[in-house]
């Protein structure tokens, strides 16, 4: 998990004890203050839990066993029987039972703790061998008085249960959730934070996409989108104005000669920002496959550490959401943030005419102790003429 996470909360099981695995099929969720993952099987076989939903856990800690080959077993073979007498009779027929010392060490155990023959056990097994799952669910009502109801699970520590007429429910910040908070409030405290706007008029990048969008999807395998443009931009104004593409370090001022570009994606658990990997290298069909993946595995909970470390600058899209203006607050140690909003068709004076076009607010927030005012609205304006004039990304102008 890295070296800077040591715990997390085991948000949630997909199985439940006794059921049977396979190898590498997805157990549980954890979340952790950087990002949420999925356990695996590490074996197949039957699965018994050792730690509840909600539970906070140390990374390395057992959180379940795997009794391999439990469940899939073949039954002891059976030794023909003795010849019986012609006078004897024949004997009532008896349940079909795997042998004792075939049974396995969990069955055995689990029968000296819970008292429950696994003579008495319907067996699901192969060949109607009694498992541990099995075991276990026998186990259960023996533990219960006689007519009691069986009990509804608990819901996860960290889940929160609506009562009937209740003004509120309760629930505990997931780590995820803490350090983003935690992330935004020290941004604030700790930079000299500044917003500077702009607009841009995206008839340029529309006509370009309706154009070629076609074509693009037929070579491509997937739609020419909105980022990707603004992602060259950026590379392109960071190459402009450097001092954006900087960061401190202690007493150092560390400049930045790479282009590696976070990409703010919103998921269920909270905001991740995938990082796009020398993006300066990248055409818009690179970019826009870095960002339909990242994305997905941000969503899906298959991000890693890596993925969302190094980046040197971060675009936000509150647009997606039809946010009309908005301030975004930078991702440390970066210096600067670009956030884009949604697209509105509005009058705007071209050429003396006064004329409706797609119009979108641009908002850059930047570090006031490593940026100055000059360099931010030079820098957002060169982004506003790259988007504007789309042909100026294509010559690297």
């Amino acid at each position: 998990m890295g070296e800077s996470i040591s715990t997390g909360i085991l948000a949630k099981w997909h199985v439940k004890s006794g059921d049977s695995v396979k190898r590498d099929q997805p157990l549980f969720e954890l979340e952790t203050d950087k990002i949420t993952s999925e356990g695996n099987a590490e074996a197949s076989g039957v699965i018994t839990l050792k730690v509840e939903a909600g539970a906070e856990v140390k990374i390395g800690q057992v959180v379940a066993s795997i009794e391999e080959g439990a469940g899939t077993s073949p039954p002891a073979e059976e030794k023909p029987a003795a010849p019986k007498p012609a006078s004897a009779p024949d004997p009532a027929p008896q349940p079909k039972e795997a042998a004792p010392a075939a049974r396995s060490p969990a069955v055995r155990r689990l029968a000296e703790e819970t008292g429950v023959d696994p003579a008495a056990v319907a067996g699901t097994g192969k060949g109607g061998r009694v498992t541990k799952g099995d075991m276990i669910s026998a186990a259960e009502p023996a533990t219960r008085p006689t007519g009691a109801p069986t009990p509804t699970p608990a819901p996860p520590a960290a889940a929160a249960v609506a009562q009937p007429g209740a003004r509120q429910t309760r629930k505990k910040l997931t780590p995820l959730r803490q350090r983003i908070a935690e992330r935004l409030v020290s941004a604030q405290h700790d930079a000299a934070l500044l917003t500077t706007f702009n607009e841009v008029d995206m008839s340029a990048v529309m006509e370009l996409r309706k154009k070629y969008q076609e074509d693009f999807v037929k070579r491509n395998g997937l739609k020419l989108g909105f980022m990707s443009f603004f992602v060259k931009a950026v590379v392109q104004a960071l190459r402009e104005v450097p001092s954006i593409n900087t960061q401190i370090e202690g007493d150092m001022l560390v400049q930045n000669h790479f282009y590696d570009i976070g990409v703010a994606v919103s998921t269920e658990k909270g905001l991740m920002v995938p990082v796009i990997r020398n993006c300066d290298a990248l055409g818009m069909a690179g970019i826009e496959k870095a960002i339909t993946d990242a994305a997905g595995r941000a969503r899906e909970g298959k991000i890693t550490l890596a993925d969302l470390e190094g980046g040197v600058f971060t675009i936000t899209n509150g647009g997606t959401f039809g946010s009309l203006l908005s301030t975004p607050i930078i991702n440390p140690p970066q210096s600067a943030i670009l956030g884009m909003h949604a697209i509105n068709d509005r009058p705007v004076a071209i050429g003396g005419q006064v004329v409706i076009r797609p119009m979108m607010y641009l908002a850059l927030t930047y570090d006031h102790r490593l940026v100055d005012g000059r360099e931010a609205v030079t820098f957002l304006v060169k982004v506003k003429q790259e988007i504007e004039d789309p042909s100026r990304l294509l010559l690297g102008l």
